[in-house]
């Protein structure tokens, strides 16, 4: 019988039966649990994200302290958002360009700013009143589950809606005392949304489009301008009041701004099952704490308000009921679909109507 040459070690064991323990223990190193933990998970996903505001209104901070974590602790790590704030990566109007191209992975993106691309979102802002806090969520989910024209039109630009942040209601900072709504007659009013400014024409002030900027304060002190119809949150933070400090606002007066989170649809496809299921768990808990937020926080704002020495006065029901007749907010939604029809938007006109009969659902 012919023997294995032992080992030099002397402890009689055989060549063959060294080889195959060696051989063994390199094949069992390879196992899950077997190899430091730091080595055996694998290095998380990181995708870059962009938005055009500073951190530090309660928008961004909601994604940077809530939404963010919550992605990267549904995916137990796997993914991981690099955050870019104040137009690092993209300015407002450059941020669906920027994620359609895969400039950024995920980015925040206002559909008021694209028009041309995204027709069918400027819908949302043609209501005078809707949903407050919260329940502006459960609209838009509703309206992309019920009208597929609206995924469709994300699918178009190459882009996947991940989730939805919302605006505050719409304010009136004027640099003259105000009774009502019934003082925009006869003034100058600026509004950056063609739909608003169709509405202060039909309640009988004069619409002005100005470049947002240092003329806008210098004009209010002028008097060449008498008021901006403007979201409060908005001008809470760009300090409106300082040259308009008479406000008239009301939880009830739509605004309809939303703040699309979009993916870039290339992306979204190289996730696993898991990792998009982790997004939209994650979004359902951000979803969960929303509204409550944004209620305490446009308290705040209203209170910062005053405390910064603006007028503030919140708006009766029927007041807001009156403005909403003035504004014959349905002549102007029926207007704009024909125009959309006749430049080519075939479905303007039905999908209106799809909108409109979930919200007169959701207020009903």
């Amino acid at each position: 019988m012919i023997h294995d040459r032992k080992t030099s070690g002397g402890n009689g064991v055989s060549r063959r039966l060294f080889l195959a323990s060696a051989t063994a223990a390199a094949s069992a190193s390879l196992l899950p649990g077997t190899v430091p933990q730091a080595q055996a998970r694998a290095a998380p996903r990181v995708l870059a994200f962009s938005d055009h505001e500073p951190l530090g209104g309660m928008r961004t901070r909601f994604l940077k302290e809530v939404v963010f974590p919550a992605i990267e602790r549904e995916s137990n790590g796997r993914l991981k958002i690099q955050d870019h704030w104040d137009g690092d990566i993209a300015a407002a109007y450059d941020a669906l360009g920027a994620v359609r191209s895969g400039t950024t992975d995920i980015g925040t993106v206002v559909p008021e700013y694209t028009a041309k691309d995204l027709p069918l979102h400027q819908i949302f802002k043609s209501f005078v009143t809707g949903p407050v806090g919260g329940r502006q969520i459960e609209f838009f989910n509703r309206v992309y589950a019920e009208a597929e024209a609206f995924p469709a039109e994300l699918d178009r630009n190459n882009i996947v809606q991940i989730y939805f942040g919302t605006g505050y209601p719409v304010a009136f900072f004027r640099n003259a005392p105000m009774t009502g709504l019934n003082d925009l007659k006869g003034g100058k009013w600026r509004s950056a949304s063609f739909w608003h400014l169709d509405f202060l024409k039909n309640a009988g002030a004069t619409p002005v489009t100005m470049r947002w900027g240092p003329e806008i304060p210098q004009a209010l002190k002028a008097g060449q301008l008498d008021g901006l119809m403007v979201n409060v949150d908005s001008g809470y933070l760009l300090k409106v009041h300082k040259t308009a400090p008479h406000v008239l606002v009301s939880k009830d007066l739509w605004l309809g701004h939303v703040y699309i989170l979009a993916m870039n649809k290339d992306v979204w496809n190289s996730l696993a099952p898991e990792d998009k299921a982790a997004i939209g768990h994650a979004a359902a808990q951000s979803y969960a704490t929303l509204g409550a937020e944004m209620d305490r926080s446009f308290d705040t704002q209203l209170q910062d308000l005053a405390n910064a020495g603006a007028t503030v006065r919140v708006l009766s029901n029927q007041e807001v009921t009156q403005f909403q007749t003035a504004t014959m907010y349905k002549d102007v939604q029926a207007a704009w679909a024909e125009a959309q029809q006749r430049e080519g938007v075939a479905n303007a006109g039905p999908v209106m109507a799809q909108v409109t009969a979930i919200m007169d659902n959701m207020m009903g």
